[in-house]
């Protein structure tokens, strides 16, 4: 991962621990949670039953190589379906790597395949007669065209598309820990991340306070090396990082305040810094786009609600927090008022083995993890059975 994409090695290997705990999760509770569900109705017998699809086509992007995959993957193989990756061509080194595991850890040779082919050839495979079912994780545009070739296959998908996670820090929030969960929402695999925390929005009374607790503590992090022990490694390309600074600039035109970064680096290497825009407003880039980098954008909010609407104001909806010492009003606001597949409350947005992970509108649809991901590629199939003698 490091070596492919930059993603600094420690955060690697919190990536393939929490591959380990997914693998584990699904191990101890598979059986139960595919065993046979008896429903009681006026029939002699009734229940229903899980089956496999067939073969399940994962297209899977670079940011997280290893998690992407075992995510898709470990939920559809123990359903009993076969697997067919389609990885991001800068990451085959890994996609090797992924594909060496499952045949040494006991699967059937060709259950788990990493094809090895030119994105332009994708098309073909999802039309194929031998895949049942279609999962893609990347950008909105993709997900939009691989879901129209599935649906005029009748292919099952799933996809977990783009993000712009809004982070809203009230009034009577601990800003010392909101900014902490601010910093590792954001900074998680040099935010390139669906579910970085894109979209920073506080109320007035903790602006200017808010802004100063957030830029010394991102002075303290260390940008290099990814083989090293540091808090930001190399974007996954020059063209993402230019593209990053591309949007910062287009914002600061018009009208983001640039208080950290900001600038290209003179290095060897796709390094774009830690950058903060404050004053960010909708009709601006980098409030209405997905950035895909170490940026962090602020926007003032007029009170609560006003807060609310602005983390709304979005086509995304794959995560959301928001940050107040009220748990009640917390819980009101993420359960009731915020449209987002997972909110979280007094944390940063992640993804659990044991929760259903998501989104809505733009940012995609269907379940990964938990029951809920078993649950997208089986036939739930019903079993009636009555006595006539």
């Amino acid at each position: 991962m490091a070596l492919e994409m930059g993603k600094p090695i420690t955060q690697g290997i919190s990536e393939i621990e929490k591959c380990v705990l997914l693998c584990e999760y699904y191990r101890n509770n598979a059986k139960k949670f595919l065993s046979k569900k008896n429903i009681k109705t006026e029939n002699h017998k009734s229940y229903v039953l899980y089956e496999p699809l067939g073969l399940v086509l994962g297209i899977m992007p670079w940011n997280f190589p290893f998690w992407q995959v075992f995510r898709f993957a470990i939920p559809s193989l123990i359903t009993g379906n076969g697997v067919i990756l389609k990885h991001a061509s800068n990451v085959q080194g890994c996609a090797h790597a992924i594909e060496h595991i499952f045949l040494k850890s006991g699967y059937l040779q060709n259950l788990f395949i990493n094809l090895v082919l030119p994105g332009s050839m994708v098309k073909e495979v999802i039309k194929n007669e031998h895949i049942s079912a279609v999962t893609l994780t990347g950008s909105t545009p993709v997900g939009k065209e691989v879901a129209s070739i599935a649906s005029n296959n009748l292919k099952k998908t799933v996809m977990e598309l783009g993000g712009s996670d809004p982070y809203i820090i009230l009034d009577d929030a601990n800003l010392e820990q909101a900014t902490n969960s601010c910093i590792l929402g954001r900074l998680i695999n040099g935010g390139q991340s669906c579910i970085a925390a894109k979209r920073i929005i506080i109320t007035k009374k903790n602006h200017s306070l808010f802004i100063k607790i957030l830029k010394d503590k991102l002075l303290t992090k260390i940008m290099g090396d990814p083989l090293d022990d540091v808090d930001l490694g190399p974007m996954v390309s020059e063209e993402a990082r230019n593209f990053i600074h591309h949007q910062v600039v287009k914002s600061i035109k018009a009208g983001a305040r640039l208080i950290l970064g900001g600038d290209l680096i003179d290095d060897k290497g796709a390094f774009y810094p830690i950058t903060i825009l404050d004053n960010v407003k909708p009709g601006m880039t980098a409030f209405d786009e997905e950035i895909f980098g170490p940026v962090f954008t602020i926007t003032l909010a007029s009170d609560e609600q006003n807060a609310i609407d602005l983390a709304n104001k979005t086509e995304f909806g794959l995560g959301a927090s928001v940050f107040t010492r009220d748990l009640k009003k917390g819980e009101y606001i993420a359960s009731k008022k915020l449209f987002a597949g997972s909110c979280f409350v007094n944390d940063f947005v992640k993804s659990d083995p044991r929760l259903p992970f998501g989104g809505i509108k733009s940012s995609g649809y269907g379940r990964e993890l938990s029951f809920y991901g078993l649950m997208e590629f089986v036939n739930i199939k019903t079993i009636v059975i009555n006595n006539f003698k």
